[in-house]
């Protein structure tokens, strides 16, 4: 941060610490707080100079805009100007590389500390230990923890709590976090709601409901008041195994208690209704949803769209997928396959053909996930719209093959019956080269509409089936 910036502040003589961050507290912009900051330390004619509140503050917000460069240097400073750096200023830069998936600046940072003078505590280690489980980082944080023990520290429920997190990670360690749980009690560390809520999710995770409900039930039992989590949890595990009707006990038992459902309890909870064929009761879900004021999200949109075009609701679906752009939400191109698909499956081939078009024109272009669905579903679209409706049908293959996308063989095939039916006997054997060319090679039905109408069968019929021999079609 540059003393050699002018002053951008009148100060008054007597400049102190409090003045400073009331200003730096007002100041949104990161660059202008900068300035406020080292426009106060330029005043040394009054004697001024940042203590650890300032400092401190201004680390917070550095990391706060991810200038964790910035960061590391301010608290450098403050070791030049023998200015004390705490735990919590040290923990705060690495909480910062945490949230912005960097474990290993987390790390570094925290192993930085004796640089400072700065001794961490249990606190410091069950941060650092905490954002190593959830960047997955678990032999790292196993080993981390063994050295936690090593040096001497006791174990806590806190510590325990990450530790049973990072056993629940993994199907073949649950079992461990479990033993884990059970020993509390005697190292003088009674489960907390958080120890609950963390197992009953990794044991629902793995499909194991009938154990996360006895532990929920014990969990009730010694007044440990299950949160939003623990019962999205049972809920997500219910539907998993196809139990929705006691995972809407389980939405009625949270309401009834004041615990009000999230947008992840909705729709696991729809979901579990779409897969057990029961979309328009998801969709009564989503309306008592809405009118609780949870907004849906993403999840929420394609679990109600794939349900609704599995059960050929297909208007419900478009109507669903109007009121997600309405709500700001861009559909990918998976949703919009969905829809097309569900279009096909009942025949309604023009109307895919315009939710094709309509994907195309709005820039919605499918992903290396979902390019394979939508080369099958526009080739589907294609050979759908051959029936009735030819030209668009030729249109939309002009559109397949300027987008790169292949022409599976029956496609090409009902194209040429198509323009043969026509009578475009040129535009159909144009069409074979094209396709040839592309390395698509037509099957014997083809070649047989083909060459049955080019020859005229009446004069040259029996050359024509000599001709199909020597090509063993």
């Amino acid at each position: 941060m540059g003393s050699s910036k002018e002053k951008m502040f009148k100060w008054s003589k007597d400049i102190t610490s409090s003045q400073v961050i009331k200003l730096m507290r007002a100041e949104k912009d990161v660059e202008k707080l900068i300035a406020v900051f080292d426009s106060a330390t330029l005043e040394y004619a009054n004697g001024f100079l940042h203590d650890q509140s300032s400092f401190s503050y201004m680390v917070s917000r550095l990391v706060s805009a991810n200038k964790f460069k910035a960061a590391e240097d301010l608290v450098a400073r403050m070791k030049s100007e023998n200015c004390a750096v705490s735990e919590d200023v040290l923990l705060s830069i690495c909480r910062g590389y945490g949230r912005v998936h960097r474990p290993f600046d987390s790390l570094r940072v925290f192993h930085k500390m004796k640089d400072f003078d700065c001794h961490p505590t249990h606190k410091g280690y069950v941060t650092v230990l905490a954002i190593l489980v959830e960047e997955n980082q678990l032999k790292l944080a196993f080993k981390f923890y063994k050295n936690m023990r090593e040096i001497g520290l006791p174990p806590t429920v806190a510590s325990l709590n990450v530790l049973i997190k990072a056993l629940c990670r993994n199907e073949k360690t649950v079992d461990a976090g479990v033993k884990i749980f059970l020993e509390m009690p005697k190292r003088g560390c009674d489960p907390d709601s958080y120890t609950y809520g963390t197992l009953i999710s990794g044991l629902c995770r793995f499909g194991r409901v009938d154990e996360a409900k006895k532990l929920f039930e014990e969990m009730v039992e010694k007044d440990c008041s299950p949160t939003v989590v623990t019962y999205t949890s049972m809920i997500h595990g219910l539907c998993g195994s196809k139990n929705v009707e006691e995972a809407m006990r389980f939405l009625e038992e949270m309401k009834s208690k004041g615990i009000e459902p999230n947008v992840f309890t909705y729709s696991s909870l729809m979901d579990g209704l779409c897969k057990d064929g029961r979309p328009l009761q998801a969709m009564e879900l989503f309306e008592m949803m809405m009118a609780r004021g949870c907004r849906p999200n993403m999840v929420t949109y394609s679990t109600l769209i794939t349900g609704l075009c599995k059960e050929q609701k297909i208007q419900e679906a478009v109507e669903l997928l109007d009121r997600m752009n309405l709500q700001g939400l861009k559909p990918d191109a998976g949703l919009y396959g969905k829809v097309i698909s569900g279009f096909c499956a009942v025949s309604k081939f023009r109307e895919a053909a315009n939710f094709l078009d309509e994907m195309i024109l709005g820039g919605i272009t499918p992903n290396r996930l979902t390019w394979n669905i939508h080369v099958k579903t526009s080739n589907e679209v294609v050979r759908g719209l051959c029936t009735s409706y030819p030209t668009r049908a030729f249109t939309l293959y002009l559109s397949m093959r300027s987008r790169g996308i292949s022409v599976e063989v029956e496609t090409l095939d009902s194209l040429v019956k198509c323009l043969c039916k026509k009578g475009e006997f040129q535009k159909a054997v144009q069409l074979v080269n094209e396709i040839v060319a592309d390395g698509c090679i037509p099957n014997k039905g083809t070649w047989k509409v083909l060459i049955g109408h080019i020859l005229d069968k009446t004069i040259v019929g029996e050359a024509s089936e000599s001709l199909l021999r020597d090509l063993e079609i």
